[in-house]
């Protein structure tokens, strides 16, 4: 398959891999680039030396293109962003803030650029400074979708501008990868269909579940990240609905971060206090579904973790290999092309 965006990162199918913390680590990375896709490491839960260790891990076990990207609004994101930069990274995929100096120093050695974006504005900003491709991301998304469902963003950004686009949310199949490129895309990313795989490293738990779920079994609020966000329905994150922002445990948990992340956590909280209430409010949900992503994750939580998911979990079937994924998607849709062109005449 040959589209603007195989062409752009060199892969064979245009298919990515979503950055997803947790569980876009080197070897899931490392397996969708060598299956023919993009991979993208997720870099939110790493300090800076492990991001750099990351990389490398990946250039250990591919060599084939691969991305990474940085959410800038996190604590330690511009930070990351700068290691993905000092190591020359393939593809940068930044979000939740302004990437302009990220575009500028990657096409000093070649790197290409995805901007992650919901809505017009920040497709054209985006598009204005430089980025080389747009992920384009619905409403039906694990995590931040958009306020629009991908049949209509999709098309509607597409006609916007004059980037590439990748589209995100509602993605599983090869009818979905058809039906994003008769949007006007020319790829799609995926989290919740590559989360469901045999390399994924999401606790088995989880997997099993995600089968058994159907397509209404997901929450969308503010109150679990302070961002419009999708997660699993499950009591983890039923209770964080209900519950909404829980300083104290945001206090522990930001320490944790911080530490984790190697940060001096008096700088952190000052800079948080200082960003003003509503980033300070932001940050402080964000501590807690940060914790809470990683109980589900790793440790197969279901009464305090929550999951992102999107609504095409409800589409899953099985636990196949990320290569197994991969080339069905892409037979499924040729199937779909030969079926269309019986029907449209």
């Amino acid at each position: 398959m040959k589209t603007r965006i195989t062409e752009l990162f060199r892969i064979k199918y245009p298919i990515v891999l979503s950055g997803m913390s947790w569980i876009s680590v080197p070897k899931m990375v490392a397996a969708v680039s060598n299956a023919g896709g993009l991979g993208i490491l997720a870099t939110g839960p790493y300090s800076a030396d492990e991001t750099r260790e990351a990389i490398r891990e990946i250039r250990s076990l591919t060599k084939k293109p691969f991305g990474a990207n940085a959410s800038l609004l996190l604590p330690g994101g511009s930070n990351n962003a700068g290691v993905l930069l000092e190591e020359k990274v393939d593809v940068i995929n930044f979000s939740l803030g302004k990437g302009d100096w990220i575009v500028k120093e990657a096409h000093k050695y070649g790197g290409k650029v995805i901007a992650t974006v919901t809505n017009h504005r920040h497709a054209l900003r985006a598009q204005d400074y430089g980025t080389d491709a747009l992920l384009v991301t619905g409403h039906e998304a694990a995590g931040h979708g958009g306020a629009v469902t991908s049949l209509v963003l999709i098309p509607s950004i597409a006609d916007t501008v004059k980037i590439p686009v990748i589209a995100a949310g509602g993605f599983s199949d090869g009818r979905g990868l058809a039906a994003a490129l008769s949007l006007g895309a020319e790829a799609i990313a995926m989290g919740t269909r590559f989360m469901a795989t045999e390399e994924s490293p999401l606790h088995d738990y989880f997997k099993e579940l995600s089968l058994e779920k159907g397509i209404e079994d997901t929450l969308y609020s503010t109150r679990f990240d302070s961002i419009p966000c999708r997660v699993l329905d499950n009591p983890g994150g039923r209770r964080a609905m209900k519950k909404g922002l829980d300083l104290p445990r945001a206090f522990i948990n930001s320490r944790d971060i911080a530490k984790m992340l190697k940060l001096p956590y008096f700088k952190l909280l000052v800079g948080a206090i200082l960003s003003g209430p509503k980033n300070a409010i932001g940050l402080a949900y964000m501590a807690n579904a940060f914790k809470n992503i990683k109980l589900a994750t790793e440790d197969g939580d279901n009464k305090m973790g929550l999951l992102p998911v999107g609504q095409v979990m409800g589409l899953l079937k099985d636990v196949p290999t990320v290569s197994e994924v991969l080339e069905r998607i892409v037979k499924e849709a040729k199937e779909v092309e030969k079926r269309l062109e019986g029907c449209v005449k």
